[in-house]
């Protein structure tokens, strides 16, 4: 018996002993990087998890914005901190764009390590109330009636909701004439000014204007509906078979971070967005959670990868 209790004791402590360092993670507060400056989409949602994975964390976490290169600037940062789970950042799905659009100095997936997606944000086509469809089908075939004579806005070159609108044209045979903001408050303005007929913004920046009737939602982007706008089909249900922009918002990490840190990182993640009151707190931004593996983001991140270079070099976007 003694035997017996000897060898568990020695099990037991070569067990306590062999658990790493990171076992004690968080050791300091962890920077969570956002590539924008406050107020978009990406800043309110980590602005939103932040808190609430201080509080599960026990550890402070610091929203940092560092703008710049349609976010490649924090990614790199990113990529290039250690790995040891205290320098995290939240991405957009335009995220998988900027391979398409800049000489990177990073591999967007070998360089970073996926933690989870986190929700989606869904982009939503909108006319100006003086078009005169009111159905996906009538805009397309009034588009096809008067080639380059609708002209739609987008928050820039290479944005989600600028190749949005490339994708509709490739899929549904139309021309469309492409005016790009320096943001997408701007391209805003000038919808609801008439200047432009269409956009394809995204929910957050659009959707008090529709509720007030000065902008009509045809269809959102993903291929299911928005809890934002339940009533509002998809792009794919109301005639653009196979047409998809998902919007998603995830966490990366650096390359080679501790695979326990990776796991505990994302099941805190999806135990917050499981909580009712986090699922209200992102519906009202206009966001809805999603939560993931590590493996499934990585895999959203390199099929959108390859889909949008295909988009990129059929149109010859040119970066201005």
């Amino acid at each position: 018996m003694g035997h017996w209790v000897g060898t568990l004791l020695f099990v037991l402590a070569y067990a306590v002993s062999a658990v790493p360092a990171f076992a004690e993670y968080p050791e300091r507060p962890i920077r969570f990087l956002v590539g924008v400056v406050p107020g978009g989409a990406t800043d309110i949602l980590a602005r939103t998890l932040g808190p609430r994975l201080s509080e599960r964390l026990r550890q402070q976490v610091v929203v940092d914005n560092r703008p710049g290169a349609n976010q490649t600037l924090a990614a790199e940062m990113t990529a290039r901190a250690a790995p040891d789970g205290h320098t995290l950042i939240i991405v957009p799905s335009g995220y998988a764009i900027n391979p398409s659009l800049y000489r990177l100095r990073f591999d967007p997936l070998k360089d970073l390590s996926a933690i989870g997606l986190v929700a989606m944000v869904p982009n939503v086509l909108v006319v100006h109330p003086s078009v005169p469809a009111r159905s996906v089908k009538d805009f397309i075939a009034l588009a096809r009636a008067k080639p380059g004579e609708f002209n739609f806005g987008s928050s820039g070159v290479g944005s989600p909701s600028h190749l949005a609108g490339e994708l509709f044209q490739m899929q549904t045979q139309v021309k469309l004439t492409h005016v790009p903001y320096k943001g997408q408050g701007q391209a805003m303005i000038d919808l609801l000014g008439g200047h432009l007929k269409l956009a394809f913004p995204s929910i957050p920046a659009s959707i008090a204007h529709i509720k007030a009737g000065r902008m009509i939602a045809l269809g959102v982007t993903p291929q299911q509906r928005s809890s934002a706008l339940p009533d509002v089909p998809t792009l794919d249900q109301a005639g653009v078979p196979g047409y998809e922009v998902s919007g998603w918002y995830g966490v990366l990490g650096p390359a080679r971070m501790p695979k326990p840190v990776v796991a505990r990182l994302n099941g805190e993640f999806r135990t917050m967005l499981a909580d009712p009151v986090m699922r209200e707190m992102l519906s009202r931004e206009g966001a809805d959670p999603l939560s993931s593996s590590p493996e499934e983001f990585a895999r959203v991140i390199a099929i959108d990868i390859v889909k949008w270079a295909k988009v990129v070099k059929a149109i010859g976007v040119k970066l201005e």
